[in-house]
């Protein structure tokens, strides 16, 4: 049985690790941080979604590595999409909040 990963899927024919973004921690309790690769820090909005499609943040002009605050979140799965200027979703993904 395969298991999927959340984020770190290898670039199609690289074998490396993801070449856009990292998550950690994953689970997360308190704060998540997206570590953005070089390169794809340039306006991108990261949005984060519940389970049942409901926004729960959005911040524009993302840094090389941003922190959220999940003080405000319920355990569960979420989804995340980097959204580039001119709204294509550039990388998706999901983490889960465990309190």
């Amino acid at each position: 049985m395969q298991s999927q990963a959340q984020s770190t899927r290898p670039a199609p024919g690289t074998g490396t690790e993801d070449p856009v973004v990292k998550i950690y921690p994953n689970p997360a309790t308190s704060y998540i941080t997206f570590d953005l690769q070089k390169g794809y820090d340039k306006g991108l909005t990261i949005q984060i979604y519940s389970f049942l499609g409901k926004k729960m943040y959005e911040s524009p002009g993302l840094s090389i590595k941003q922190t959220v605050d999940l003080s405000d979140f319920n355990r569960g799965i979420y989804m995340y999409h980097l959204v580039d200027a001119t709204g294509k979703v550039v990388k998706s993904g999901k983490f889960q909040v465990s309190k």
